[in-house]
């Protein structure tokens, strides 16, 4: 099995429109080469055998997970939602068959789209899976985690002062501990998440500190 760059560039013109209203932009081609990047450096970290893992999947799947984005997801009070990993993988290799699959390996693209189907699971089979699924995860915690939720609030048609409380209810309701406890499958991608949490941490702490002194309360 390869993966053919003219795979590649279809699946990045699909990436190039951001939005449902026909924004073009280098985001979500940067978050797949950003998330394929990470996964490599999972990958060299010995967390699994290298010879189990088939990286053109990988890599394919990689730019797959950022298509659902393009769909958007409505919430009931008529705002833009953000996607389970299960939804994620699931839109992605469903768009994924329909942009790459006339053209790219047929065992190829059978072994992306299990390794897709397999990500959201508990305990998935496949090691690919794993590693995709912690890479994954870990955009969530750190700088770059606060700032995609910054972007997400944005499209909600909120600003800062949301953010900031957002942010604190994930503290209050120990979201963080539990996404430290349950979303990753190896340890040392558990330690690397602890560590840009503290990072983001004190981010969070500068922002609620610099609103504070607009509001007049320091």
């Amino acid at each position: 099995m390869s993966l053919d760059a003219g795979s590649i560039k279809r699946l990045q013109k699909a990436l190039s429109i951001v939005d449902e209203h026909g924004t073009v932009g280098p985001r979500l081609i940067d978050d797949a080469r950003r998330l394929w990047s990470r996964s490599r450096r999972l990958i060299r970290m010995g967390l699994v055998p290298p010879e189990t893992l088939e990286l053109d999947a990988m890599e394919l799947a990689c730019y797959a997970l950022q298509l659902p984005n393009r769909r958007g997801k409505t919430l009931p009070t008529g705002k833009p939602g953000r996607s389970t990993l299960r939804e994620r993988a699931e839109e992605g290799a469903e768009m994924l068959v329909g942009i790459a699959g006339g053209d790219t390996d047929e065992g190829l693209l059978d072994r992306t789209t299990r390794v897709l189907h397999e990500m959201p699971h508990r305990s998935p089979v496949l090691d690919e899976a794993k590693i995709l699924a912690d890479a994954l995860n870990l955009e969530d915690f750190g700088i770059v985690g606060i700032i995609a939720q910054a972007i997400q609030t944005a499209r909600q048609g909120e600003g800062v002062t949301q953010l900031s409380k957002s942010m604190q209810k994930r503290e209050q309701y120990g979201y963080w501990e539990a996404r430290l406890k349950d979303g990753f499958h190896f340890e040392a991608v558990r330690q690397i998440a602890q560590t840009r949490l503290d990072r983001a941490r004190k981010v969070v702490e500068a922002l609620i500190g610099e609103l504070d002194e607009d509001a007049g309360d320091r």
